[in-house]
């Protein structure tokens, strides 16, 4: 692997993961209704399980996801109908928004339900399964030892997607005196709900690439 494939690699990740998403906009809720070292167990959370869709892709299960429709038609379907599932609940459970100072309203839902809430996003996430499947790939360089460009790309994708989520949960974080506006954090929370059932919808729409 050469130096220019590794640097046009860090980019096409880069704006790949940034991209407005079901992490993303995950990160931004839990920045908003949680402190910050949740957010860092929630982003690690995130990274394993994008660290086993790197894995299934070397392992030969990324062809097994492009060949069969019918397992990405299952990991689709569990991924969108879960995303919708969180919209719903983010419409019609507001409570989970309300902001305090102290982050005294998080003893109600364990560090471990955050875990698995961000866990179980990454894995069932047809935006990066199809990003290690169709596009992970073609970095590699079949010729040479896979085994040092695995982890090089993959702790290269893993870096930017750990710290652009804490990135984006501070970000939050820092505007929710703007949100403690009740009429505010209701159209925050609408919109956030909406924004989880609009993506699950269109994850419905994706088709697998052969």
């Amino acid at each position: 692997m050469n130096i220019d494939t590794l640097l046009i690699y860090t980019v096409v990740a880069f704006f790949y993961i940034t991209s407005p998403g079901p992490a993303i906009v995950l990160a931004i809720i839990n920045g908003m209704r949680t402190n910050m070292k949740t957010v860092m167990i929630t982003s690690f959370a995130n990274v394993l399980g994008l660290f086993i869709l790197s894995s299934a892709s070397i392992l030969g299960l990324g062809v097994l996801f492009k060949t069969s429709s019918n397992l990405f038609l299952l990991v689709k379907i569990v991924g969108a109908f879960y995303l919708i599932y969180l919209g719903f609940k983010f419409l019609f459970n507001r409570s989970s928004f309300k902001i305090d100072d102290n982050c005294q309203k998080e003893e109600k839902k364990s560090k471990k339900s955050y875990f698995l809430e961000s866990f179980f996003l990454a894995i069932t996430n047809p935006k990066p399964i199809l990003f290690f499947t169709a596009i992970f790939p073609q970095f590699l360089d079949m010729q040479n030892n896979i085994i040092p460009q695995f982890f090089i790309l993959t702790g290269i994708f893993l870096f930017i997607s750990f710290t652009s989520l804490c990135l984006y949960a501070y970000l939050a974080k820092k505007s929710k005196k703007w949100l403690s506006n009740k009429n505010r954090l209701t159209w925050f929370s609408r919109i956030t709900g909406g924004m989880f059932i609009g993506l699950g919808v269109g994850i419905l729409q994706l088709k697998n690439s052969n």
